[in-house]
């Protein structure tokens, strides 16, 4: 089986399932014609595949499932090639599972197809007779480790030779009387490996060998694909004989309309019937015993909750400020009177001050003097003061949201400020405003089937500062993250992080005078400077809530 894309980035994956014979192809991310989606009755052929259906998987909206059911549980190996996906499915009824294209095709093709096939060889479990037959009986190359025998004969009948590489590696061996009749041959074959000298002969006369157990039947392939055809038309006149029964599936969490139109791939065809009731959500099946145990098993696995999921984030913002003011406040300011008489003037003034805690009001020493002898207006003050602040604001939003459907949390902080108006007449109004600050988290998970968990995150942390007044709106802050992740089932994973740095001193004074050591002091403003440190971390921890009931692991 071959599927072609337009696009050669497209995803296949397969799997078996043994217990229903079944080989399942889920293709995502892709699109198809109705006439594509559609059942394909194949069980008059003599392949392994009886039924082949495609149809869109639930709750998905480019995505496609394959479903093939087998007479018996074969080997298969998905192949892609270019634009290409190819579906092998050995076939267990003889070497000659070709086409008559593929029978008549040049030798250089065949060249080229056995390099593309280079990659898949066949070998035996173990080197038992049971194994070697079972091995020999599938299609596609083989590795051999039978026993070494050598063959030289002149036209000898086929049925002879097989007799005798029957009694050499010890297997029985059936052969049908079409194959005694078959022309002589001649062999030369020296120290080979008897299976591989027998599957030469089968590929010679056109044979095909059926194996049950240590029995190996050979019989023509024309005679056995005629068996085959008489088998399928005899089991389809069966099943119409087949009496019907009715089966009712009570369906809890799966959307009937999407469940009915999978089951119907799957009825037998022109007898089965299947209806859907909306009052009790149930779906109503008449059938053949088989078809409902098998159409049962289906509904198991996908009726299934939808799987939730608990997003768990934390907002992590630390904010850390840290300033120093060494010098002299405005500087050193005095004059001097060389005229007034200071023999009849008193010294005036409050002396000095001194503040153990100082702040943007208070100075560490300082000293007014009004007069003192001819100095007039002596004013300095000294100003030593080193500031450090830190804040730290955990935020812990958490949301379930279910598989395939957005979620939205918000949390608002307002904060009011005064806006004062004068009209003509000199009427003062003041209007109270409020400045919001949120945060906002909305989060679609999707949950793949091997239970990792797809997020399209959206987040939006708003901060409000300090400000002036009542009168004046804060300072505001507004950080956005969007992006898309992978995340395993309750790991945790840092989304992302701000990190900003800020170092600033600025200070004025006269030039020259101000770079003197020490006396420069005089001549310039106070030394200030100020380190501001901010830090946002995002961290988010999504959980599977309901894994089991969801169908993601097995049960106890």
């Amino acid at each position: 089986m071959e599927f072609v894309f337009d696009d050669d980035k497209v995803q296949a994956h397969k799997f078996h399932v043994q217990e229903d014979k079944q080989i399942i192809v889920d293709l995502k991310e892709v699109k198809a014609s109705d006439r594509v989606m559609r059942a394909f009755d194949t069980s008059e052929f003599s392949g392994a595949v009886v039924f082949v259906s495609a149809y869109k998987k639930p709750k998905t909206t480019n995505d496609i499932r394959i479903a093939l059911q087998l007479r018996d549980n074969v080997r298969s190996v998905l192949k892609r090639k270019n634009n290409r996906v190819v579906l092998e499915i050995e076939n267990r009824y003889g070497v000659f599972s070709q086409s008559k294209a593929e029978e008549n095709a040049s030798s250089s093709e065949k060249v080229a197809n056995l390099k593309e096939d280079t990659g898949r060889v066949f070998i035996p479990k173990s080197d038992s007779v049971e194994d070697i037959l079972e091995n020999l009986v599938q299609s596609g190359r083989k590795k051999y480790i039978g026993k070494k025998i050598t063959l030289n004969f002149r036209k000898v009948s086929p049925s002879d030779v097989l007799k005798i590489i029957a009694e050499s590696s010890g297997f029985n061996i059936i052969l049908s009387e079409e194959v005694k009749k078959l022309p002589d041959l001649s062999l030369n074959l020296t120290d080979v490996p008897w299976d591989q000298a027998l599957d030469t002969i089968l590929d010679i006369g056109k044979l095909v060998a059926r194996k049950n157990g240590m029995i190996l039947t050979i019989a023509p392939f024309a005679v056995v694909a005629k068996e085959l055809e008489e088998e399928a038309k005899a089991k389809a006149a069966t099943r119409l004989e087949e009496p019907l029964v009715t089966k009712v599936f009570a369906i809890s969490y799966a959307k009937l309309d999407d469940l009915e139109k999978i089951l119907l791939d799957y009825l037998t065809k022109n007898r089965g019937v299947v209806r859907k009731d909306d009052r009790t959500n149930s779906i109503v099946v008449k059938d053949t015993a088989e078809a409902i145990e098998r159409m049962k098993k289906i509904v198991e696995v996908l009726d299934t909750q939808t799987p939730q999921v608990l997003i768990e984030s934390k907002v992590v913002e630390v904010a850390e400020v840290h300033a120093k003011e060494i010098g002299l406040e405005n500087g050193l300011s005095f004059g001097y009177d060389p005229v007034v008489n200071t023999s009849a003037l008193e010294a005036t003034g409050p002396g000095f001050t001194f503040s153990t805690a100082p702040s943007a009001e208070r100075n560490l020493f300082g000293i007014q003097i009004s007069r003192l002898s001819r100095l007039v207006d002596l004013d300095f003050r000294l100003r030593l003061m080193e500031s450090e602040s830190k804040a730290k604001i955990v935020s812990s939003p958490k949301i379930i949201a279910m598989n395939k459907q957005p979620a939205k949390l918000s949390s608002i902080e307002k904060s009011w400020y005064g806006d004062t108006t004068v009209d003509d007449n000199g009427n003062t109004t003041v209007t109270w405003k409020s400045q919001d600050a949120a945060l906002d988290l909305a989060v679609t998970p999707t949950v793949t089937n091997e239970g990792a968990i797809d997020l399209q995150i959206s987040m939006k942390k708003d901060s409000l500062g300090s400000k002036i007044d009542q009168t004046s709106p804060s300072d505001s802050t507004a950080r956005v993250l969007e992006t898309k992740v992978l995340v395993d089932n309750g790991s945790t994973i840092v989304l992302g992080g701000i990190y900003s740095f800020t170092q600033t001193e600025s200070h004025s004074g006269i030039p020259f005078l101000k770079d003197i050591p020490l006396v420069g002091w005089l001549f310039r403003t106070k030394y200030n400077p100020r380190t501001d440190k901010k830090e946002l971390i995002i961290f988010l921890t999504p959980r599977i809530i309901n894994q089991e009931e969801a169908g993601l692991v097995d049960k106890g």
